[in-house]
């Protein structure tokens, strides 16, 4: 058996969640299967160096604008290189495609409210709600099978889309290796100096997609330190912070902005310590189809507060603390608890650890794999 995997962006410098999936997936299967050949389709990047060739695992990659190089290298790729299966990663593929397909579908946010009504959305990121809408409604019938991420989302399937029961499989997600508590205070100390990590902070990673909630979060912490003093410092990622600036502004909040530190894009590599660093891992996402996040902050041994809505519950359990991410004053209070609960907070972090281990990369190969076998019986 030949299988196409379709993985655009991975050799991309600044990779996120979807690269991250598509990456650590081909990465088991690389571990796991010996007997089938693979050939990986990636967009022109500069890190060629995250995915290498095995004896039956090959890259081809070649370049172009998104919509023409899915739409049409893709499939003349997949013809070209005479696979079975092809199998696309990242919620879209080619309308025409000349092979058999899988494609894994993570979220259907683009349906739940048109993109050109949705607010808070960037130009760039409505033209890609528009292109995933029209690109799945075409492909939702010719694929073979659909994955998704998490039960929630396969229901959200039914709900807007119609689509019955035995054409969408759910697999989970995996948390990566690296992801653990650490130990090694100096290892630790020498990511803190890298990124200039005050000594107590919260750990928050966001965008400026509305999901992600950064403008009810940056309120909420401002009004922690408002109630409970300045000793914690906010840390985010890779965000302006003009935009964070403009979110404070709104609630007349601004003089607590030095609190709160950027540190530009955290290489993944280095993510692990900066969560061990951290006293509280801040994920209160109002939309998830998973929530891989979770997973690290429990995995690295920090206490997770994340939302009560869409997928964080079924991929939290009873290992974190859970908030109406609509609410800033319960975030402020959810922040406050973990803080001043030191039962609560040990017996999350414990229970964090065990749940991150429900979930592995080596377990979702297992069952994509299973997946490529019952497409290619079928047919």
């Amino acid at each position: 058996m030949r299988i196409g995997i379709e993985a655009q962006r991975i050799f991309r410098e600044h990779k996120h969640g979807m690269d991250f999936v598509a990456l650590e997936m081909i990465r088991n299967l690389q571990k796991l299967d010996t007997t089938n050949e693979y050939v990986i389709f990636v967009n022109e990047g500069p890190d060629t160096q995250c995915l290498r060739e095995t004896d039956n695992f090959r890259i081809e990659t070649f370049g172009g604008p998104y919509p023409l190089w899915e739409q049409f290298k893709l499939p003349a790729a997949a013809r070209k290189n005479a696979v079975d299966i092809l199998h696309c990663t990242s919620n879209t593929a080619p309308v025409n495609c000349p092979v058999p397909l899988v494609v894994t579908i993570h979220d259907i946010i683009y349906f739940e409210t048109h993109p050109l009504r949705a607010k808070g959305y960037s130009s760039y990121q409505k033209f890609g709600n528009l292109y995933r809408r029209a690109v799945v409604s075409r492909i939702l019938n010719r694929a073979r099978l659909i994955i998704t991420v998490s039960h929630y989302e396969k229901q959200r399937f039914h709900s807007f889309l119609n689509l019955a029961d035995e054409q969408v499989r759910v697999v989970y997600n995996g948390v990566g290796e690296h992801f653990r508590k650490i130990e090694d205070e100096a290892y630790l100390e020498e990511v803190r100096e890298q990124y200039h990590l005050p000594e107590r902070f919260f750990l928050f990673l966001g965008n400026t997609d509305p999901k992600k909630n950064t403008r009810n979060t940056v309120k909420a912490y401002a009004r922690y330190c408002k109630q409970y003093g300045r000793d914690h410092q906010l840390v985010i990622g890779d965000l302006d912070p003009e935009v964070i600036r403009g979110f404070l502004a709104e609630d007349g909040l601004t003089e607590f902005f030095d609190q709160i530190h950027f540190t530009g894009y955290i290489n993944n590599r280095d993510l692990p310590a900066v969560i061990n660093l951290a006293d509280v891992f801040l994920y209160p996402s109002k939309r998830e189809s998973f929530g891989i996040p979770v997973l690290e902050g429990m995995a690295s041994g920090t206490p997770v507060l994340t939302s009560n809505t869409s997928s964080m519950p079924e991929v939290g359990g009873d290992a974190a603390l859970f908030v109406n991410p609509e609410q800033p004053d319960e975030i402020t209070a959810g922040i406050h608890t973990l803080l001043s609960d030191a039962d609560l907070r040990a017996r999350n972090i414990q229970k964090g650890l065990e749940r991150a281990q429900m979930f592995s990369w080596a377990q979702t190969a297992r069952q994509v794999l299973d997946i490529y076998h019952e497409v290619l019986k079928n047919h």
